[in-house]
């Protein structure tokens, strides 16, 4: 384990007692408040998940705090019951947002989003590289064990073109102008500004999605 495997576990150690520290205020029954903790969607949003209870992060690979509140929210998406799905919406707007945009929908594609999302994070926030160009972001991925190649050409795709149409126009309909941002099944949005921190956000999340089971 190098050094910085190392830190990064010491992060996710970190975040899940953190995690488990927030869960368990909302599970002793303290109820997240409406105008403070989170908001309605109004209007309330399709989601995309039959039978699920759909989370979705907006989130920019550019953005510190979504860099920072990623080992957490990873630990706690892992931890997601049975009826819950969890899934990522790359943001059109902050710095380099197309770029970022298309890397993520090709990971996505290929199976790795689990695998690379915090190299990424790391290769922006912590090497400072630039990124400017897809190969840029092929060098990451075959620095930690992807293909390069077959990066590039899901980057270059009609699909993932597609997946960053779709996830413009769901930032528009959500109405996010600040990330990281998690919204529930379409009704509510919430985050670690509006809750008063990243273990704080994700206890109301896990009370936002109690109350979407019971309708």
């Amino acid at each position: 384990m190098n050094r910085r495997d190392f830190s990064s576990a010491l992060l996710v150690s970190g975040a899940a007692a953190s995690l488990l520290a927030a869960t368990g205020a909302r599970a002793e029954g303290i109820a997240p408040v409406e105008g403070r903790d989170y908001t309605k969607l109004e209007p309330p949003q399709p989601t995309s998940s039959p039978g699920k209870i759909e989370v979705l992060e907006f989130f920019s690979y550019g953005c510190p705090h979504c860099n920072a509140f990623e080992p957490m929210l990873e630990a706690w998406a892992h931890r997601l019951p049975a009826d819950a799905v969890f899934k990522r919406v790359p943001v059109p707007f902050l710095f380099n947002a197309d770029n970022f945009a298309h890397a993520y929908y090709a990971l996505e594609t290929m199976g790795l989003v689990d695998k690379m999302q915090m190299k990424i994070f790391a290769a922006v926030h912590v090497d400072r590289l630039h990124l400017d160009k897809p190969e840029d972001f092929a060098a990451v991925v075959a620095k930690n064990g992807g293909d390069a190649a077959k990066f590039l050409a899901a980057f270059k795709s009609f699909s993932v073109a597609t997946s960053v149409s779709r996830s413009k126009k769901m930032t528009a309909d959500y109405k996010i102008d600040g990330v990281p941002t998690l919204s529930i099944q379409g009704r509510f949005v919430t985050s670690p500004e509006k809750a008063n921190g990243e273990p704080q956000a994700l206890g109301v999340a896990d009370a936002l999605i109690q109350r979407s089971r019971k309708g």
